[in-house]
Formats: structure tokens, C-alpha cells, sequence
């Protein structure tokens, strides 16, 4: 996959509560703050869900507009916006996310337990979504809970053709509670089912973030790391900031001799838009 390793980092996630993780960037300066340092640090993609005034998960057409052109003001990332929103939001209001016109957006590929929860993805949203995504000329990035969402991403790309770009580009979400375990087995089993010609990132949720982490450096895969979904640098040591992860991750990369590769770099990889 080339000599160098993509960083994308998801700062703020649906899941976490400002009240008992202070850290977290909820407010749009925050959250720009938060992309300037981790952009620094040698990431290229900025995965985004936004909070409301409330720091409530909210899908406000305004604010994502509004976040969408403070992120591209504020730094050179690839803003790719969240589609999946909380696990409660209607689907029209997931749709509606590709109104702000992100650079890419988060696409998944099947619905999956999480946690106490339900993640729902059935085929006809699928569907819809993947066709504005093509419309509107934003880059999916198909998010992959679980082995069988990868036979629906084939299924996917059979009947409705290429994404916008060309290129198709994975994420393997591994350790959610209901979803594929995060350990190196799985890993592979899971890259080897891929189409052929596909690019992945891998995520590590919670505690399996450094064996996803390694072993994705090691089948020669790209990293997701931040907050949405990690909170604790070790045991009983909580994350200070998205920043510390995304270095954390570009020191992994160094190390492996494929170091964080440079915005340009990512996206002639994935085929957005020219900024």
C-alpha cells in the first residue's frame, strides 16, 4: 500500500458525554483547535459527528455547513463527515449530512449491534446514500463492522457501480461490542475478503486499540484513531487529547517505516475534490 500510512483521526464520536470526558471537543472551536494540533501531528482525514450548544450528538444542517468551511478555513484536512450520526437519528437526517458538502463521508455497510443499542443500516438506505454519494461527488468511506458488511460493500459496488473518485476505500471498525472482535485473525480474515484494489484503515475501539493498531501497520493498512473511540492512553490513564493519539499513531507508523503520509499524498489516494 505504498511507503507511507494515512491518519484519520475521529475527535469527538456520538457516544461520549462532555460532563465525564472534559477533553472531548464539542464546540466548533474546539473541534478546530483539535484538527489544527492532530493535522500537525500528521493526520489527513478529520472524521466528524458535532454537538449541539448542549454538547447533545446533533445532525443540524447549519452547524455541519458551518463546520465543513471552518475546518477547511482553519486547516488543509480532508473533512469527511459522519453519515451514521447517533444511533437514534432518522435516516432522512443522516442523508441530509451530504447537503454540507464534506469532502468525503462515513458510508455503513450493514447494521450491527452496538453495545446496548442497535446501529441500522438496511439495504435501501444503504443504497440511497452510496447514490448521492456519487451525485454529489463526495467520497465514501465504507465503514465495516463486521465480516458480512464486507459482503455487502461487494454487493454494493456490483450493483451501483464505482464511487465518486474511483477508488474504494475501507474502514475496518473491530472491537465494538456486537461487531468483530479487534484482534490480529480477524484483522487478516477481513483484508483478505476485500475487493480487489482496495485501500483500509483500521479503528481499534477501546481497549483493542494498540493490537488493532500494530497489526494493521504490520498487513501494511492504514490507521483511525481518536476520542469517539478511545478514551484511555493505558490503563487508568485517560487521553489528554486527540493530538497525543494521532502521535501515538504517526510514531507507530514511523517505527514501521511507513510514516503519516502528507494531505496531498491523501488525496490523490482517495480522489476528493481538489480543495
Amino acid at each position: 500500500m505504498g511507503a507511507t500510512t494515512l491518519i484519520t483521526v475521529a475527535p469527538t464520536g456520538a457516544e461520549s458525554a462532555k460532563a465525564d470526558v472534559p477533553a472531548l471537543p464539542v464546540t466548533l472551536d474546539e473541534l478546530v483547535r483539535t484538527a489544527k494540533e492532530c493535522e500537525a501531528a500528521g493526520a489527513a482525514v478529520v472524521h466528524v459527528h458535532i454537538r449541539d450548544g448542549d454538547a447533545r450528538p446533533t445532525l443540524d444542517a447549519g452547524r455541519l455547513a458551518e463546520t465543513v468551511a471552518a475546518l477547511r478555513e482553519g486547516t488543509g484536512l480532508i473533512v469527511q463527515l459522519s453519515t451514521g450520526g447517533a444511533v437514534t437519528d432518522p435516516y432522512e437526517d443522516r442523508l441530509r449530512v451530504l447537503d454540507a458538502a464534506p469532502d468525503g463521508c462515513s458510508l455503513t455497510c450493514g447494521t450491527v449491534n452496538f453495545g446496548d443499542e442497535v446501529f441500522l443500516n438496511p439495504w435501501p438506505f444503504m443504497v440511497e446514500l452510496y447514490r448521492r454519494t456519487q451525485e454529489l461527488e463526495i467520497v465514501p468511506e465504507f465503514e465495516l463492522f463486521d465480516l458480512g458488511h464486507i459482503a455487502a460493500l461487494r454487493r454494493l459496488l456490483d450493483k451501483h457501480g464505482a464511487p465518486y473518485g474511483g477508488h474504494v476505500h475501507c474502514d475496518l471498525v473491530m472491537g465494538v461490542p456486537g461487531g468483530m472482535p479487534g484482534d490480529a485473525r480477524t484483522l487478516v480474515a477481513a483484508v483478505d475478503a476485500l475487493p480487489a484494489g482496495a485501500t483500509w484503515s483500521a479503528t481499534g475501539v477501546g481497549r483493542t486499540a494498540l493490537p488493532v493498531m500494530f497489526a494493521a501497520l504490520a498487513a501494511g493498512g492504514h490507521l483511525r484513531v481518536g476520542m469517539e473511540d478511545t478514551l484511555t492512553l493505558a490503563r487508568g490513564v485517560p487521553v489528554a487529547s486527540n493530538a497525543q493519539l494521532v502521535a501515538r499513531a504517526a510514531q507507530a507508523a514511523e517505527l514501521a517505516q511507513r510514516p503519516a503520509m502528507p494531505v496531498a499524498e491523501a488525496r490523490a489516494l482517495l480522489g476528493v475534490r481538489p480543495g
